[in-house]
C-alpha cells in the first residue's frame, strides 16, 4: 500500500465524478494506505473549487472526522521554511498549498505526493532531491 500526501486535484477529482481525472484518482485510491495526509491549505482550495457542490464539501468534513484524511501540517512551526520555498520557487510560481505539501514531504519522505500538478516534478526538497509523486503518466 502506498502512503500519500494529498493534493487538491485528486481530492476534488475523487469527490466530483464529472472531473476528468475522477477515474484515475478512484483507481489509485485502491492502492493507497489510509490516512491520506495533507494540510489545511489543500482543504481550503478543495472547498473553494467544490463551492457549487455542497455534497463534496460535506464529504471532506466526513473524511476528516473519520480520519480518512488527516491534516498534519503545523504552519506555526513551518512558517519560515514554507515562505522560503515560496520565494525559491517564485518563478514556477509555487502556491502556498504546494509549499506546505513540499514541507510535508520532507517530514514524511516515505510518502508520495498524490497530485495532478506537474509542478511537483520541478520542486525539490534539497538541490538534487526529487519529490516522489503519484501522478498520471509518472511511474
Amino acid at each position: 500500500m502506498t502512503r500519500v500526501i494529498l493534493d487538491t486535484g485528486p481530492l476534488v477529482a475523487l469527490l466530483d465524478e464529472n472531473e476528468s481525472s475522477h477515474s484515475w484518482a478512484a483507481e489509485q485510491l485502491k492502492t493507497i494506505q489510509i490516512p491520506l495526509i495533507t494540510c489545511e491549505a489543500v482543504i481550503a482550495e478543495a472547498c473553494f473549487l467544490l463551492r457549487s457542490f455542497p455534497a463534496g464539501i460535506a464529504n471532506i468534513g466526513n473524511w476528516i472526522e473519520r480520519e480518512f484524511i488527516e491534516p498534519r501540517f503545523d504552519l506555526a512551526r513551518e512558517a519560515e521554511a514554507t515562505f522560503a520555498l515560496l520565494k525559491k520557487f517564485s518563478d514556477v510560481p509555487m502556491s502556498f498549498a504546494d509549499a506546505c505539501l513540499v514541507r510535508l514531504s520532507t517530514q514524511h519522505p516515505e510518502h508520495k505526493v498524490f497530485t495532478l500538478d506537474k509542478d511537483f516534478l520541478i520542486y525539490r526538497t534539497s538541490p538534487r532531491q526529487r519529490i516522489p509523486v503519484l501522478m498520471p503518466g509518472v511511474e
